[in-house]
């Protein structure tokens, strides 16, 4: 008896079709996502990104889009390097303090790295969120996709996150596609 197998490509998902199954699994509706070519191996691009202080650089100076404010990251001994691992970050944007707790949910060198918040963040624009990215080799580069599943905030600037959580969101991700941008190769 010969046993007959469907053609190779009926079981390979694209991102596309990876981050449609994404969004029908979890519960945050909203998603932005940004993919670039950085001519570096995926081991090197994952073990700069990995390191919060480049990947999170932005939060930590004061800037138009934290209104001026920045925050202060705390990482536990795992560094956010490990599933588990908390990140904290506290501070303030437009004079209005700001603080979340996030975990680390998934940590696979050098392909993917995927955090969120673990309990409800006091934050304006946005909500609870997940972030993470991909990293698939490509010849000599690396393709490299940074996204953010989040949703509205509750309560008193729920308004403001209907207004500004997209460009938010945006912002968020290029900082980090940033980061992969100017490491040193």
């Amino acid at each position: 008896m010969k046993i007959s197998y469907p053609p190779k490509n009926t079981f390979a998902l694209s991102l596309k079709n990876i981050n449609e199954l994404r969004l029908l699994m979890n519960s945050l509706p909203l998603h932005y996502q940004e993919t670039l070519m950085v001519p570096v191996s995926p081991s090197d691009l994952f073990n700069y990104i990995d390191d919060h202080k480049n990947l999170s650089s932005h939060m930590n100076k004061p800037s138009f889009m934290m209104g001026g404010g920045m925050m202060k990251t705390i990482l536990d001994d795992g560094q956010g390097k490990k599933v588990g691992s908390h990140i904290k970050l506290e501070g303030s944007a437009f004079g209005i303090q700001i603080k979340l707790d996030e975990t680390v949910t998934k940590h696979l060198q050098p392909y993917t790295k995927t955090w969120e918040t673990v309990e409800y963040p006091q934050l304006i624009i946005i909500g609870n969120y997940r972030m993470g990215f991909e990293i698939e080799p490509d010849g000599n580069n690396s393709k490299f996709t940074v996204f953010i599943d989040y949703e509205l905030p509750k309560g008193n600037t729920k308004w403001l996150g209907i207004l500004f959580s997209k460009f938010y969101a945006k912002w968020c991700v290029r900082q980090m596609t940033g980061s992969a941008r100017h490491m040193k190769h």
